[in-house]
Parts: structure tokens; sequence; C-alpha cells
């Protein structure tokens, strides 16, 4: 079993940077592919974006050219680079991690990204 713990979360203002981090326990070369979801305040979970193990990204449109996810199989890390921040970001980020065979999913406990001036 496989623990996911993100971290690197914190307050912000508008047009600033944070990185979040997603540490597994174990090894995640065979983890098909893992996320960043977030859920701000009165809103739905969503995508952020997604990697697979052959390091295809993918984006939601709301953070195209300003978010850039990235893992480390060595490290056993997943990041989650975000620029040019701003007050909609706010919400609380979870990490994914999705392995076909055998199925598996793992999630993280969350990490709150607050933006505000």
């Amino acid at each position: 079993q496989v623990q996911l713990v993100e971290s690197g979360g914190g307050l912000v203002q508008p047009g600033e940077s944070l990185r979040l981090s997603c540490a597994a326990s174990g090894s995640i070369s065979s983890i098909d592919v893992m996320r960043w979801y977030r859920r701000g305040p009165g809103k739905q979970r969503e995508l952020v974006a997604g990697i697979t193990s052959g390091g295809t990204t993918n984006y939601a449109d709301s953070v195209k050219g300003r978010f850039t996810i990235s893992r480390d199989n060595a490290k056993n890390t997943l990041y989650l680079q975000m620029n040019d921040l701003k007050p909609d970001d706010t919400a609380v980020y979870y990490c994914y991690g999705g392995r076909t065979w055998p199925a598996r999913t793992y999630w993280g406990q969350g990490t709150q990204v607050t933006v505000s001036s």
C-alpha cells in the first residue's frame, strides 16, 4: 500500500509562486498516472494536472501556462509548480495515484493553498 503525503501549501499573494510536493511511501515508478486535484471553497473537486509514467502531461485550461506537473521516480515524488497564482486558485490540493494492474488508487490528505492580498 502506497501512502501519499502532500506538502508545500500556504498563504501567498496574487502573482506569487508555490511548489507542491507529494511524497510517496513506496515506489511510484509502477503508478501509471499521477494527478493533482483541487477543491475550492464551495466548489466541486476538479482535475488540475496529470502526468503518466511516460511523462505525458495534461492540464486544466484554467492553469495552462501557469502550472507545471512533474514526477521524480527516483525520489518517489510528484510536484506541482504553480506560478502567477490567482485568488481563484485557492483550494485544498490533493495528490492522486492510479495503477492499472493490479487496479489501485491512492489519495493524499490534501494541502491548503490560499491566494489572497
